[in-house]
């Protein structure tokens, strides 16, 4: 088995890893991005996955063809079952197959990792590279946004929201909640519309923003269906990695190799690799190359509903109309932090219905991801364990809670085709009782896709550490994790744009 010599492997073409690969090549290092998935020009992307509503491809069953991981599941909870857990495949990652959402968390975020003794990562730290990345066509002049950066951010008119939308920001803004119209302005709370990252009405995924206009490149070889068994460890140094293309199994060597495969895959080539839990690793027969905490410490956002049964005017014109336009930031009175919930119209949730979504934007509750076998082709097992935290139901009860308070306010009556308590039967038969309504949420809770934190950052000292505040895999030379995965919790926030923000970040720190 034998390899090209690389300044940098990079694992994984998503959200982090595309744009780290394309700036270190266009820094003058030799480098290759290896994506388990198909590599295709942008024009070969499906069209539906380009609508302003991500809807219309997740209901055409030849949309995913090689796009979304096939055979991973997840249980949101201890109380569910595994569910199918949609993540990106191919170049663009999930990126290619998200909602488009484009925002950024709250600055508090990285006051939180400061806090943790993570160095290097604080609020000023990042803020210059969330501007670099972005391309703000209502803010880009101001000195926290950035213009002329790869990934675009535009925010629908009002003009053109959706029913539920309008309702949405009416009743929150009549309820007390502030106007802020820059969600990602630093300290923004309260009503804002949701920035995405499109043009034209059209999707841009990082492999139409980074990738495709760096193909020329000549020193940025990018290799598609190349599925990364391991890591080759040497002694204590990482030397390349095992790569497994048209059933042939070939090591690239590099000087130093970047997992970005994310939250679910790059904990799976630690594990496969010896980086690991030392029991777990024993346990499939494996030589313990680093006993570290992969896969231990899984966060989302806990999602719920409330359903609002829709007027025939209140319903989307067509199947494009945008899903979403408006969200609330807010801070909870049962939490103790800063916009740890957030409120989300959704213009369409059914045949006749639209919804109030809520989720809990930061919490305690911590899942798995583990080995089901050593085959590089088999998915992991997937427990992500939302709301196993009872600080966490705590705070969802109230959430939900409010978002009743807010569908049943006036400013809402005019989309109603009836009374909300129909199509809400189970809710409102536990909603005043906090032991059953716990139970209801343990049931029924769902996630929106914002995993994080398999393989965190933080002191090397910490028994939680798996990457130190360099990225750097403790305890091994020549291996670094740059993704979600790396985030000690999950930020309030969309994950998209902070993991672009990442890998601009760290390119710039890997010499």
């Amino acid at each position: 088995m034998t390899g090209h010599g690389w300044d940098l492997i990079v694992v994984g073409a998503g959200s982090t890893g595309a744009a780290l690969a394309v700036r270190a090549a266009r820094q003058g290092k030799q480098v290759l991005l290896l994506e388990a998935g198909p590599d295709y020009r942008a024009e070969q992307l499906p069209e539906v996955w380009r609508s302003p509503n991500p809807i219309v491809a997740r209901n055409d069953p030849e949309a995913a063809n090689g796009l979304v991981w096939e055979g991973l599941q997840s249980s949101k909870t201890e109380s569910q079952q595994q569910m199918p857990y949609k993540r990106g495949r191919g170049v663009g990652g999930s990126s290619a197959i998200n909602g488009q959402i484009a925002i950024r968390p709250p600055m508090e975020d990285f006051d939180d990792w400061a806090r943790l003794g993570i160095s290097g990562w604080s609020a000023d730290d990042v803020l210059p590279y969330f501007a670099k990345l972005e391309d703000d066509q209502e803010f880009g002049d101001t000195n926290y946004h950035g213009r002329g950066g790869p990934t675009p951010i535009f925010r629908t008119a009002q003009s053109q929201w959706g029913a539920v939308d309008s309702a949405l920001a009416k009743s929150a803004i009549a309820a007390g909640f502030p106007w802020a119209q820059d969600v990602n302005a630093p300290g923004a709370t309260g009503v804002s519309p949701f920035p995405i990252n499109s043009r034209s009405g059209r999707r841009v995924s990082v492999n139409d923003s980074y990738i495709e206009p760096a193909r020329s490149l000549p020193n940025l070889t990018i290799r598609g269906n190349a599925l990364v068994d391991k890591v080759s460890v040497v002694g204590n140094r990482v030397a390349g990695v095992r790569v497994i293309s048209n059933d042939l199994a070939t090591v690239e060597y590099a000087d130093e190799v970047v997992l970005s495969a994310g939250v679910i895959h790059s904990p799976a080539i630690l594990l496969r690799s010896g980086v690991g839990p030392a029991s777990v690793l024993r346990a499939l027969g494996l030589k313990v190359n680093a006993d570290l905490p992969v896969g231990q410490g899984l966060q989302d956002h806990p999602m719920t509903l409330v359903s609002l049964p829709l007027t025939k005017a209140a319903e989307p014109k067509t199947l494009h109309d945008r899903h979403t336009n408006v969200c609330v930031r807010t801070s909870s009175k049962s939490g103790s932090s800063f916009n740890d919930l957030m409120f989300v119209s959704d213009n369409q949730n059914g045949e006749g219905l639209g919804a109030f979504r809520v989720w809990l934007n930061q919490n305690y509750s911590r899942g798995t991801v583990t080995l089901t076998s050593l085959d590089p082709a088999a998915q992991p097992l997937v427990h992500q364990r939302l709301l196993s935290d009872s600080r966490d139901l705590l705070v969802m009860r109230e959430g939900i809670r409010t978002a009743v308070d807010l569908a049943l306010r006036p400013e809402v009556a005019d989309i109603l085709a009836g009374p909300i308590e129909p199509v809400n039967k189970a809710l409102f038969s536990v909603l005043d009782k906090d032991s059953a309504l716990d139970e209801y949420l343990l049931t029924s809770v769902a996630d929106p896709g914002h995993s994080t934190s398999t393989c965190r950052m933080g002191r090397s000292e910490h028994p939680d550490t798996v990457v130190d505040s360099s990225c750097r895999v403790l305890g091994l030379d020549g291996l670094r994790v740059i993704d979600a995965s790396i985030f000690p919790s999950v930020p309030r926030a969309n994950t998209h744009l902070i993991s672009i923000m990442a890998g601009e970040f760290m390119a710039d720190r890997i010499e």
